[in-house]
């Protein structure tokens, strides 16, 4: 069974602590080329340090305070608010950025150098530091809304993905799994004829019915997505011996099984309504009955499973294909579906038919 794991931190607070993250290491970049910039190597390498210098004295106070804009972009996204309320939030941010980073650089200032020193400074630069204040702010919101966009739509994305894969496999648990009521009810009465004739083999019969119910149950309890064919195989024996009872001498079986494909996993229940429809419209109809052919050979081209389930029948018109395969019980139209959700196209499944050829279908099932 699945097991249900529990993530160690919050989804919500990986997302910003990568962002973070992100934010960090472009702020070393950013630091890195200043001081490139700012270094003259054949000066020899006390220029480095002065570059080293001012690059951490221009930089610290905006990529201080640049941490203070994912939350508020954060708040926003969160909030759902209008495009021109969060304009203006941004405005106002931004002005509150430069005049924080003009605050920042007179303290510092200050304490390295005195007030005087400070006052000239913020004097000297107030206008193009306030400038870029602005600028920074709008490429450090930008940033952070458009990653923040972006984990939004991979998360719409993702639960778009899991809303299908979920509609897909309750789809598939409503067209796997099942038996035909009729098949039931014939089988319930064979046995009850047979306890009168023969108690041994009612035991037997009633062993193979249980064990066809436990098969079915067990794939719908445990949402098992594959058996292997041998289990499969093993299932549809023992739904033969039960027709068997009803149809007795008229129902002949012929199986054609490379040793090679019996580990191969394919759908629970795949052969059995192919099975089923080669019984109810090939040969409990005739009064010399029929033979069923079940063959699994190994694909030498693609190391595909290939299985093949054909009578002796009357057959079909190709053209009524399409009608029957929609009506209830059918089975050929539930498996086309079963294999379009389940391979994403695939696996294939073709029919051939014609009146007087009797019925064959022919599967093939990828096994990577």
């Amino acid at each position: 069974m699945p097991r249900s794991t529990s993530p160690k931190t919050p989804p919500r607070s990986r997302s910003s602590g990568r962002l973070l993250l992100g934010y960090g290491a472009a702020c070393l970049v950013a630091w890195l080329l200043f001081v490139l910039a700012g270094t003259e190597f054949q000066r020899g390498l006390w220029q480095l340090w002065e570059a080293v210098y001012q690059a951490t004295l221009t930089l610290w106070a905006p990529m201080l305070l640049g941490l203070t804009v994912l939350p508020l972009a954060q708040w926003l996204a969160r909030r759902d608010r209008s495009m021109p309320l969060q304009l203006a939030v941004h405005l106002a941010a931004a002005f509150a950025f430069s005049l924080a980073w003009l605050g920042l650089d007179y303290g510092a200032a200050a304490l390295l150098f005195g007030f005087e020193h400070a006052d000239a400074t913020l004097e000297q630069s107030f206008l193009w530091r306030a400038i870029w204040g602005l600028l920074v702010y709008a490429a450090l919101s930008t940033g952070f809304v458009a990653a923040l966009n972006a984990r939004r739509a991979k998360l719409l994305a993702v639960t778009a993905a899991q809303a299908e894969s979920a509609l897909a496999r309750a789809e598939l648990a409503a067209i796997s799994g099942k038996l035909n009521p009729h098949f039931l009810f014939n089988t319930l009465n064979s046995i009850i004829a047979l306890t009168r004739k023969d108690a041994k083999a009612a035991e037997a019969a009633l062993l193979r019915f249980s064990g066809m119910l436990r098969y079915v149950l067990a794939t719908k309890r445990e949402a098992t997505d594959r058996v292997t064919l041998q289990e499969e195989l093993d299932f549809l024996r023992d739904y033969l011996a039960l027709e068997a009872l009803r149809l007795g001498q008229r129902l002949k079986v012929e199986w054609e099984l490379d040793p090679r494909t019996l580990e191969d996993e394919i759908p629970p229940l795949t052969l059995q309504p192919l099975v089923e429809n080669s019984i109810v419209h090939g040969i409990a109809p005739r009064t010399q009955g029929g033979c069923i052919t079940i063959s699994a050979q190994r694909d030498a081209l693609t190391d595909g499973l290939n299985l093949c389930v054909r009578d002796d029948g009357e057959g079909c018109d190709p053209a009524q294909l399409e009608s029957a395969a929609s009506r209830p019980g059918i089975g050929l139209g539930a498996l086309r579906r079963r294999f379009a959700l389940d391979y994403e196209g695939r696996a294939r499944l073709r029919v051939h038919t014609a009146p007087g050829a009797g019925f064959r279908v022919d599967l093939w099932i990828p096994q990577s």
